[in-house]
């Protein structure tokens, strides 16, 4: 089974790329953020004639967050239970259901703009309705996962000069211990570092040349229970994706299992 990651950054931008890396890498569900559009917006119809079900929490240009599956979709939680909200109400930024033997949540936290930032305040306060979203699940016996765009960066192997990010959000000690409670609940980041190269990145800026020169950040993650991380026979971040004309600034992170 391979379950996969995918901040698309626009899914209408992306979904001639996203069709075609569906069909050439027979991935059976994919998480996706970003969506970048409302739901009745969402290729719902592309994808079926692909043999791909999809169900979608979006609600217009900003976030959103997507699974598209080949092997089912039951159980689907639109949202984050215990969500705080920003500016008044619920961003789509989550959305989980069962997918052949695996449960997989699709999330898009918050990215926290600056540190004395409401935002950040709120990304923090995220992901503690996450931990306590998926605490039983991660415990449990069943393959078990929280695949996404989780906006942090779990060391400093993780960016391309941690110098460079003095001050700013994504690297700062109550973010990584955001991460650190989330996987004390019983989850483990089932892609190991080093992969094939030295720094698996998986999102680079347009801008400055980012990807040309390799000035990179791992922050989308596949966060699995032990009965999740006990099946993954290979893992590795799909730097082909990002590559060409009209490709998202993030990478897709891929994940083979055998259950």
């Amino acid at each position: 089974m391979r379950i996969a990651t995918w901040n698309v950054n626009s899914i209408t931008a992306r979904l001639p790329r996203l069709l075609a890396w569906l069909e050439s890498t027979g991935t059976d569900v994919l998480c996706v953020q970003e969506t970048k559009c409302t739901a009745e917006q969402f290729p719902t119809d592309e994808l079926r004639e692909l043999g791909y079900e999809s169900v979608v929490n979006a609600t217009g240009r900003w976030n959103g967050v997507a699974l598209i599956s080949r092997v089912g979709i039951e159980d689907v939680v639109t949202g984050l239970p215990g969500d705080p909200g920003y500016e008044g109400g619920p961003e789509p930024r989550a959305i989980s259901a069962t997918c052949g033997p695996a449960r997989v949540w699709s999330v898009y936290v918050p990215n926290g703009r600056e540190v004395d930032h409401p935002h950040y305040a709120y990304k923090l306060q995220w992901f503690e309705a996450l931990k306590a979203a998926v605490a039983g699940d991660a415990a449990g016996s069943r393959p078990f996962a929280v695949l996404g765009d989780y906006n942090v960066a779990p060391t400093d192997d993780d960016v391309w000069d941690i110098s460079l990010f003095e001050g700013a959000t994504h690297v700062t000690p109550a973010e990584r211990a955001a991460l650190a409670a989330l996987r004390e609940t019983g989850l483990t980041d089932v892609v190991p570092r080093p992969l094939k190269y030295d720094h698996p990145f998986t999102y680079w800026d347009y801008r400055q040349l980012g990807f040309p020169k390799n000035r990179g950040m791992r922050i989308d993650l596949v966060y699995g229970n032990a009965a999740f991380a006990g099946a993954v026979k290979d893992s590795y971040v799909d730097r082909e994706e990002r590559k060409g004309k009209g490709a998202s600034d993030h990478a897709p992170v891929v994940v083979d299992l055998d259950v």
